[in-house]
């Protein structure tokens, strides 16, 4: 899990667009392309997503344990899909 500290915004995940297909969160970045948190990552824990035009990154808010409350478990999803 990334600990990056210097991010350039704060979102909560409920503000991001989910992109079933690619499983993926994104989020507008000031540069034109798209931050991107995978749904692969965010059962890893990572909280941070990028964006692969520059060099800027924000810090995802959302539940870590909602979505891997064990990280022996090796695959979970949202609490509110989980059966």
């Amino acid at each position: 899990m990334e600990t990056e500290t210097n991010v350039y915004d704060e979102v909560e995940i409920e503000d991001m667009n989910y992109e079933e297909d690619a499983q993926r969160y994104t989020y507008n970045c000031p540069c034109g392309d798209l931050f991107v948190l995978t749904v692969a990552e965010m059962r890893r824990g990572e909280q941070i997503a990028k964006c692969p035009s520059c060099s800027l990154r924000i810090r995802v808010i959302y539940d870590v344990e909602a979505w891997c409350p064990s990280r022996a478990v090796p695959v979970c999803a949202p609490a509110a899909t989980r059966v």
